[in-house]
């Protein structure tokens, strides 16, 4: 894997704690960092729609039904 030089910010809280972490674990700071962007980006990749979109979704679906049918002709 090639690796790309990047500079960030982060809270000092959150950076105590992922080096903390990564000491406890044996690991490299970048290493618990990739982990981290590639998490974040299958759980948006994967995100579902939340409950309450849905229901707003599927109330106007009953509301309009009629002009939905009449805009897909």
């Amino acid at each position: 894997m090639e690796l790309r030089k990047i500079s960030t910010q982060a809270s000092k809280e959150l950076w105590n704690d992922i080096n903390n972490l990564a000491a406890h674990e044996g690991k490299y700071v970048y290493t618990l960092i990739n982990e981290a962007f590639t998490d974040l980006i299958e759980k948006r990749k994967n995100a579902k729609p939340r409950r309450d979109i849905m229901e707003h979704f599927a109330a106007s679906l009953d509301e309009h039904d009629l002009l939905y049918t009449k805009l897909a002709k």
